[in-house]
Formats: C-alpha cells, structure tokens, sequence
C-alpha cells in the first residue's frame, strides 16, 4: 500500500470491517492543506483501495480548481447497494469511522449512495454534519435531486462550444444516472440536440435527436430499462462512444476511453462527467486529432460547489436557497472552463495538464504555507495506479 504515496498524499487511510455484517470500507484523506477532507462515497461490490485513492486524489484537484476550501477525501464500501443489507452494512462503516466523521471527514454522495442514505449516516452518528446531500426535507440541500452535477457538465460544454466555435449541436451522453439525465436535461433546455444515450441495460441512437421530457418519465418509471422502449434505436453498448455527434459527455464508468479506442470519437469536443473517464494516452489523442476535452474535474464540478454550501449551513435551522447555487455552479464552471481552454492553447498541452497546473499551483501554494516546504520543486502527480 506504501506505492500509493507520493508528494501530495495521501494522508491517512483508514481501512475498516466487519464480520457481523460482511462489512469492508475504506477512507483516504488525500490532501487537507486547503481544508478538511471532503468527498463522495461509493457503494459498488467491487470497489478496491486503489480505486478509492485515485478518486480521493481527484478530490484534490477538484477542490483546488473550483478553488473552494476543502481537501481532497473519499469513501468507498465494498457492498452490492441493491442488497437488502445495505442499511446495516452502512450503519456499520459510519460507526467504524466515528472517530474521523466530521472532524476530519465529512460524508457525500457517490455510485450506490442517495440522499436517504445521507439521512441514515447523520442518524447513526447522532450529528447533522455528518454527511452531506441530505432531504430538502431535513433542511438539506438535496443536490442529486437538484441535479446540480449534470447541470454543470451541460454548463461546461455549451461554454466550451462557444470558446471553439463547435459549429453544430448534437450531443450523446453515455450514462444516464444522476449526471447524465441532469446534464441532458439542461442541454434541452439550451437548445441542444441528444442524439444517443446508453444506461447500464443499453445503448440507443436516434439521428434525429430523443425526446428528452419522455426520456426523463421513463427514468424515473423504468430506470435503466427505459432502453427496452426504444427496440429499432437500440446499438451495441459501448458503441455510443464512437457515434457521429459534436458533443460527447462520457458521465457513466471511469477509463473508457484509451490510447486504444480514443481515435475512433467523432466528436468534435469531450465533456468529461464521470470520474476519469479517460486515460493519459486517450487525451494524447484527442488534442492530436483536433477533439477539444473539458476535464473531469472541471466538468463535473457542481456537485462540490452545492456540497460547499451545504458544508456551509449544515447546522443551520434554514434551508438553503437553491438558486444562488445553481448560478454559482454556473458562473465557477463556465469561468474554469474558458480558463483551462485557454491555458492548454497558451502552453501547448492538453486540457488536463494545464488543470492539473492550476489545481497544483494552489494547493502547493497552502502546503508550503503550513510548512511542507515544497518551494519551487514540482512534486511528482500520481496518475496511473496499478489496479
């Protein structure tokens, strides 16, 4: 475990279990020299330490570059959520972890976790700071029930159009869980045309765009079985990648584009949704084929800006007023885009690098405030973990 280390962190891993329940979790707190540790935590049955720690460092970065006062942190349990069980098997890795919730710690919403399961942490620990992402019906800011993530990836890529003078408007989005509806909701709403889409059933493509209204019906009817409605539209899953559309929103699994398949993309600019979709060599390719990409933790920003609020007033008897957030999502996401765009054509690099530039610039900056002395040295960043 010692090769997760390098000059950023991680600071802490806290490995937990426990045999009445089956039980097995993990926290990494990856880098707190702008504030506690803060980020989502997944439930997936075959989520692993490293997985974890790329996230928890992504965290970093992300915080660094909405330039928010968080550090980079995240949780993941090592459970089927669909299990009867589920409650307990929370229950009991929100009591292995008291004793880092909510001094150091403070739980969000990731793959496998709702917002009633954010209700469920805060009771077990008895401390309305506990977690994040909470019932607007107890006063929290319900942000996947917002949409807030997916808005911002829409947000994202209609700034980022404009920035390259992206001529069309057909969009595909592979993914339509709590990202991916929202963000082809807001696309709809800016004239945006979805062309395909893929849920964890399927795939499906209609040249001649979806209709996004009965598509958001058959989420909420049939999940991801809506597919099953659209039989004469249906491709091979994964295909929805590679499909003829100007906008591209990976917002489902990480690592899906490669060295490999990266030159098959017709589209004419990536927004990343989803977390690490894409690998060094894929976004390698893309610049060198013209495909603009707006990185994953510019994109998807909003999810952290809704919980910075929520952080904000969470032991307040007020609920928040959701559209201040929404504009600042907004106003963050279009800003960093354009910025990060511009600075990739000003340093001749790809987009990630010149985001990563900027995320390390400012948490290297705090570092050596608190005394790490990392001076001018540029610390080496820890991108492929041996999985």
């Amino acid at each position: 475990m010692f090769d997760l280390i390098d000059d950023w962190g991680p600071e802490k891993v806290v490995l937990v279990s426990d045999t009445k329940t089956g039980m097995q979790g993990v926290l990494v707190i990856d880098n707190s020299a702008r504030g506690m540790g803060k980020g989502g935590t997944r439930m997936q049955p075959n989520v692993s330490v490293q997985e974890v720690a790329r996230l928890a460092r992504t965290m970093t970065w992300k915080w660094a570059a909405a330039d928010l006062f968080y550090g980079g942190a995240k949780a993941g349990i090592k459970f089927d959520p669909t299990s009867a069980d589920k409650e307990a098997v929370l229950r009991s890795f929100v009591k292995a972890l008291r004793n880092e919730v909510p001094r150091e710690y403070v739980f969000g919403l990731d793959m496998g976790l709702t917002e009633n399961d954010a209700a469920i942490i805060n009771d077990e620990l008895g401390d309305r700071g506990a977690a994040v992402g909470t019932p607007a019906e107890l006063g929290g800011v319900a942000y996947d029930r917002l949409g807030v993530t997916g808005f911002g990836v829409a947000e994202a890529a209609d700034q980022a159009a404009t920035d390259v003078a992206l001529p069309g408007k057909r969009v595909v989005i592979q993914g339509f869980g709590a990202v991916g509806h929202a963000a082809a909701k807001r696309f709809d709403e800016l004239g945006y045309t979805v062309v395909g889409l893929s849920t964890a059933a399927g795939s499906i493509h209609a040249p001649d765009g979806l209709d996004i209204d009965r598509l958001l019906a058959q989420r909420t009817e049939l999940g991801d079985q809506l597919v099953d409605e659209y039989l004469p539209q249906r491709i091979a899953p994964g295909s929805e990648l590679f499909l003829d559309c100007d906008i591209l929103v990976p917002a489902a699994l990480q690592d899906v584009l490669t060295k490999d398949n990266a030159g098959d993309v017709r589209a004419r600019l990536v927004t990343e949704g989803a977390n690490l979709p894409s690998s060094d060599g894929a976004r390698a390719r893309l610049r060198a084929q013209g495909t603009a990409v707006v990185p994953d933790f510019i994109a998807n920003a909003g999810g952290i800006v809704a919980a910075a609020y929520a952080m904000e007033g969470r032991y307040s008897a007020f609920r928040p007023d959701t559209a201040p957030i929404m504009a600042t999502v907004s106003e963050k996401i279009r800003s960093n885009t354009s910025t990060v765009l511009g600075q990739a054509r000003l340093r001749d690099t790809t987009t990630h690098e010149a985001a990563f530039a900027m995320a390390r610039d400012r948490v290297r900056a705090a570092m050596d405030l608190r005394g790490a002395r990392l001076g001018g040295a540029q610390p080496r960043e820890r991108v492929n973990i041996k999985l």
